[in-house]
């Protein structure tokens, strides 16, 4: 076994000493022993082949990682030569979230998904208050991830803030990225200072749908406070705080759960020791735009790296920064496609388009 995975014994990493949210651990109903309940509990519907543990980066952060590969294949080592598949969640996400997809795109290749450093199971060391600093921080973490798991190339697909960092990622190790699927990526436009005139591209910005409450609640703390601390805050009310903010979690995953598993799972994901969410704050402006948007610095991407970027056609994020990434990388291989009937999360909205779309993208790679 590589000495840089261990997959058991599994310790709890919910070690909260100096944390001002410790002052009546009682208060809130949440522990990493919960949160690992809970992800279980969804885990269980995977029938592949999954390997789940902690990956010790060499600074002995560890990164809960997924690996799945498919063990109706007749000869696994074809599908071990394929490109493997990996998988980054966005804002107070975790791996449990790709349930709808872990199973379908590992039938050819591996998968891997994993909790980004500071949110989920993973390790929440703290993270520095300058935007640059932090987001080297998440960057480096991937790399030293994907060292240690030992791989060599791979797809890079990354959601909302995981697009944000899968970009980032790119940008400095291009030789590893064989194709990046950035879905409905954070952190691309500038911010806009004053209001657009009327034009055909605010036209299309006025029929996309106005933030969901669940955004607006996040944009109006995260000047102030860490953007889930009002989580934390409501104690034994915060699961019922997030059933009342994100009921659209348990309608997305209601034919495989009749109760509140996923929205239990959301919480404990956010209930935790405040480290990612730190991260991103520090990476944020006032009401979430990026301080370093992405778009100024797409083009350090090398031309030769093909970039597809999906969005939710009813998404609040404005797929129009996807129109400018083509438009900046002109002749390289980029494209922009739109999911229909999904909105920010497309790949729980719309599961079985999302999971076609991105098999053929994994299999135009190789």
């Amino acid at each position: 076994m590589d000495p840089a995975t261990t997959a058991a014994p599994i310790h709890d990493c919910d070690a909260e000493s100096s944390s001002v949210w410790n002052w009546w651990p009682s208060w809130r109903p949440t522990s990493m022993s919960l949160l690992k309940t809970t992800e279980s509990k969804i885990l269980a519907c995977i029938q592949n082949d999954l390997w789940a543990r902690f990956v010790t980066l060499p600074n002995q952060d560890r990164i809960w990682t997924l690996t799945l590969t498919n063990k109706a294949v007749q000869k696994p080592v074809e599908q071990a030569a394929k490109t493997p598949l990996v998988m980054v969640h966005g804002f107070g996400g975790g791996v449990g979230l790709w349930i709808r997809n872990l199973e379908a795109l590992s039938r050819s290749r591996p998968v891997y998904a994993f909790d980004l450093l500071g949110f989920g199971r993973s390790s929440r060391p703290p993270f520095p208050s300058d935007a640059a600093n932090a987001e080297e921080q998440f960057v480096n973490s991937i790399e030293q991830w994907r060292q240690s798991v030992g791989l060599e190339n791979m797809i890079l697909l990354g959601h909302s803030l995981g697009g944000y960092l899968a970009t980032s990622y790119a940008i400095q190790y291009p030789s590893r990225v064989s194709h990046l699927i950035l879905v409905d990526p954070w952190g691309f436009p500038e911010r806009q200072q004053t209001p657009e005139a009327p034009s055909a591209q605010g036209a299309e910005v006025v029929r996309r749908p106005s933030a969901p409450r669940w955004v607006k609640a996040i944009a109006s703390v995260v000047s102030l406070f860490n953007p889930l601390a009002v989580i934390r805050a409501a104690g034994p009310w915060g699961p019922g705080l997030v059933n009342r903010f994100r009921p659209d979690f348990k309608r997305k995953f209601e034919d495989l759960f009749d109760d509140d598993t996923m929205t239990q799972y959301i919480y404990h994901c956010n209930a935790q020791t405040p480290s990612g969410e730190v991260g991103f704050r520090a990476m944020t402006e006032s009401l979430g735009w990026a301080k370093r948007p992405m778009l100024n610095r797409i083009h350090l991407l090398p031309p030769s790296m093909p970039v597809t970027m999906l969005y939710g056609a009813r998404s609040w994020v404005d797929s129009s920064s996807g129109d400018r990434v083509v438009q900046i990388r002109s002749d390289a291989l980029s494209k922009v496609v739109l999911i229909n009937d999904a909105s920010h999360h497309v790949y729980a909205d719309q599961p079985e388009e999302f999971n076609r779309v991105v098999e053929s993208i994994c299999n135009s790679t190789d």
